[in-house]
């Protein structure tokens, strides 16, 4: 059964950064786009980032478009999310999402993650 692993979360002032990772073990397909998303408390989950295949292509919230980066590693089914110049705003619970195959952008995720504390103080 496949398996998303994230890391990296944890408390930071604001104005600093975090590296969050999602390992893939067991993929279902040998492809697959992977992204992050996350979740305030009383809030809806809401995308942040998401990278194709290749790592070539992203697509980012534009909430975080220039203080965030995505990027993966295929050899070790692991994706990145580099989070700079942190805000209290980005406080939320991270989860990685995998969408089996290459189709860019996905229609819809297949996989999760049970996600990662990030907790921005001011």
């Amino acid at each position: 059964q496949v398996q998303l692993v994230e890391s990296g979360g944890g408390l930071v002032q604001a104005g600093g950064s975090l590296r969050l990772s999602c390992a893939v073990s067991r993929p279902t397909s040998s492809s697959y786009i992977m992204a992050w998303f996350r979740q305030a408390p009383g809030k809806e989950r809401e995308f942040v980032a998401s990278i194709s295949w290749s790592g070539r292509i992203a697509d980012y919230a534009d909430s975080v478009k220039g203080r965030f980066t995505i990027s993966r590693d295929i050899a070790k089914n692991t994706a990145y999310l580099q989070m700079n110049s942190l805000k209290p705003d980005d406080t939320a619970a991270y989860y990685c999402a995998v969408s089996w195959g290459t189709r860019w952008p996905p229609v819809k995720y297949d996989s999760w993650g049970q996600g990662t504390q990030v907790t921005v103080s001011s």
